[in-house]
């Protein structure tokens, strides 16, 4: 059994649009690059052809007006059966962050997606602030972009330092770091997150060999009960994302807890 826990899909009708802004925002040279045309479908194709069970889809709301379609294509991919597993999303400057609770854990939804850096706002702002609260009060948990993306390179709004501090602040709060608590910020990671009550996913590791020693420290130094496996599909090769994982020096009973028993019981599955 695997289950990824990070994945990205788009409505069909948008895919191609999404996939082509994201895809300019991508430097050259880069590794990473996409393994699907950014549908639903084509997402399952690839992930179950590499071996992977079950999906969670991490949709992201860039703006709070497209919030509510954001939460209704979340939504709507329950009905495509026991494959994806969606997570809603919230904006910081959205009015209706209880109505879209309310909407998402009726639909059976546990969780959001929160992308710092796509709303260009800090995770120490009080607008996520107010979000923690509410999330950590209704027991939904949250996985937030961490580290460097693309989308902004010159400033990082979700880094290890700041993780901490929600953890430390919002102490019931289940919070998802993902790319191993911080892309291309290892160090800082085993700094500020590695021991604490944080989750943090696995995405893109396949892409960070220049930090190998320190993403395996982090294996080894971490809750083995709060890492998840992830991919980022489309962003990487959900096989090699998969030998990560299966390469990397921990026991087999860490590499189940990884793959999916950890998953399983934060979805509640």
């Amino acid at each position: 059994m695997v289950i990824d826990f990070h994945t990205h899909a788009f409505p069909d009708a948008l895919a191609q649009r999404a996939m082509a802004v994201l895809k300019d925002n991508i430097p050259e040279g880069s590794e990473m690059v996409s393994y699907t045309d950014g549908t639903a479908d084509d997402a399952k194709r690839v992930l179950s052809a590499a071996g992977i069970d079950r999906a969670v889809v991490c949709n992201i709301a860039t703006n709070a007006r497209q919030e509510a379609n954001v939460n209704g294509y979340a939504i709507s991919l329950i009905e495509k059966g026991d494959f994806f597993t969606p997570l809603g999303s919230l904006h910081p400057d959205s009015e209706n962050i209880e109505s879209e609770l309310d909407r998402l854990s009726a639909a059976g939804i546990k969780g959001i997606k929160l992308h710092p850096d796509y709303v260009r706002i800090p995770l120490s702002d009080e607008r996520f602030d107010r979000i923690f609260s509410i999330l950590e009060e209704r027991n939904i948990f949250a996985v937030i972009h961490a580290g460097y993306d693309h989308v902004s390179p010159d400033k990082q709004h979700a880094t290890p330092e700041m993780i901490r501090a929600v953890i430390d602040k919002h102490k019931k709060l289940k919070l998802v770091a993902a790319h191993m608590g911080g892309f291309n910020r290892a160090g800082e990671v085993i700094d500020y997150l590695v021991g604490s009550n944080v989750y943090i996913d696995t995405s893109l590791s396949a892409l960070r060999r220049g930090e190998l020693e320190k993403l395996h420290k982090i294996l080894n130094s971490h809750n083995p009960e709060r890492i998840l496996f992830g991919t980022d599909t489309p962003w990487s090769n959900p096989v090699d994302e998969l030998n990560f994982i299966r390469n990397a020096p921990v026991s087999e009973e860490i590499k189940e807890l990884i793959l999916y028993k950890n998953a399983s019981m934060l979805l509640g599955l």
